[in-house]
């Protein structure tokens, strides 16, 4: 997939990826709109991956499902003003989505996808203005799909009525790729909070989108968030931190879900630390992220501070710059959070505004 990612650099702040695996053996098809960054007229090409990323339920890391078919596809541009209302709604799943575009891989209308397989579509010229979507459609079939059930992203299924539902049993594109000529393409590689679990859905405003508006567009940006999503998972240095390495630039924030599972504070510290090692070894720029608050018990809260005590004085040493999260994010006493595990928009907020501000102090040059 070299390269792809020499001409192609996400064009939205929203996250997808596959978090676990569903099941359709009858054709199924579905929606996903994604919310575009950067306007005009440019060649897109939407990336599919048939690998797991993350620990979810009954998925884990590195899973490849494979021999699922893809039977049609096609986009479609709407305006920034088409969820007038809660996406998850009828009125909004049901919205009239014309002009849609046949999107085709090598060729062919259909794919089979190979085990294993990453893939792109074929390269389309479509035109967007700033805040639009681009809606893709997919009618897929196979007994091991990959999916992402936590996704924040409006996501639709037809029903047998024929008119289309909430639903999150799909794939869909782990990247909007652009040809647009950018200065660096910077990833947030993360789980839920990353990803934008925590402020309304669909409204862009996790602290990782917001960052991305305050640097400014003349950088890419990837959201590689996902939900459950732990540094063990993308310790491995499997198919999740194979995406992070085609980014010039890394924000790393993980530990909540670590600790959720029980892993102790030296397993969290190999893990992250064996994430920067990998960043900083393939000449990545990385800037990682104490672990945040989330109202943790008192055993937790043990764990949680040798984890973050370890990260500010020994894997600082390790990156270009460290942000310690904890003062913006946490209450008293600060292990509590008071905006929300997965801070709310005002958290947020306050969390994008003082990232910006440390970087711009540290001079970082994504």
């Amino acid at each position: 997939m070299d390269t792809y990612f020499a001409t192609y650099r996400s064009n939205t702040l929203g996250g997808f990826s596959n978090q676990s695996r569903c099941t359709a053996r009858q054709a199924r098809t579905g929606r996903i709109f994604y919310r575009i960054t950067c306007g005009g007229t440019y060649r897109y090409s939407l990336l599919f991956s048939d690998t797991t990323d993350s620990t979810f339920r009954e998925s884990a890391p590195n899973h490849s499902c494979g021999n699922w078919h893809i039977h049609a596809a096609a986009v479609a541009r709407v305006g920034s003003d088409f969820f007038e209302d809660d996406f998850r709604s009828d009125a909004a799943a049901n919205r009239p989505v014309t002009d849609f575009v046949p999107l085709t891989f090598g060729g062919a209308t259909s794919k089979t996808v190979e085990k294993g397989e990453c893939f792109a579509g074929d390269p389309l010229s479509l035109t967007f203005a700033d805040g639009d979507y681009l809606c893709l459609e997919l009618t897929v079939s196979g007994n091991s799909i990959p999916c992402h059930p936590e996704c924040v992203l409006p996501i639709y299924i037809k029903q047998p009525n024929g008119r289309f539902a909430y639903g999150c049993d799909l794939p869909a594109a782990i990247m909007v790729g652009c040809d647009r000529s950018v200065a660096s393409h910077v990833g947030f590689l993360g789980d839920s909070i990353t990803q934008g679990i925590g402020p309304a859905y669909n409204s862009y405003g996790h602290w990782s989108a917001l960052l991305a508006h305050k640097i400014g567009n003349e950088h890419a940006y990837w959201n590689l968030g996902i939900g459950c999503g732990r540094a063990a998972d993308a310790a491995t240095g499997g198919a999740w931190l194979t995406k992070a390495m085609h980014c010039d630039t890394v924000f790393v924030c993980f530990g909540v879900n670590d600790l959720s599972a029980g892993h102790t504070a030296d397993r969290i510290i190999a893990s992250l630390t064996a994430i920067v090692k990998q960043l900083k070894d393939a000449g990545k720029t990385v800037i990682l992220q104490t672990v945040p608050p989330f109202d943790y018990n008192p055993e937790r809260t043990a764990i949680w501070q040798a984890v973050n005590t370890h990260l500010l004085t020994v894997l600082s040493q390790q990156v270009d710059m460290i942000f310690d999260c904890v003062p913006i994010l946490g209450g008293d006493p600060p292990q509590t959070a008071p905006y929300g595990g997965h801070p709310n928009a005002e958290g947020s907020r306050l969390w994008a505004d003082a990232l910006y501000t440390k970087l711009l102090q540290a001079e970082v040059s994504l």
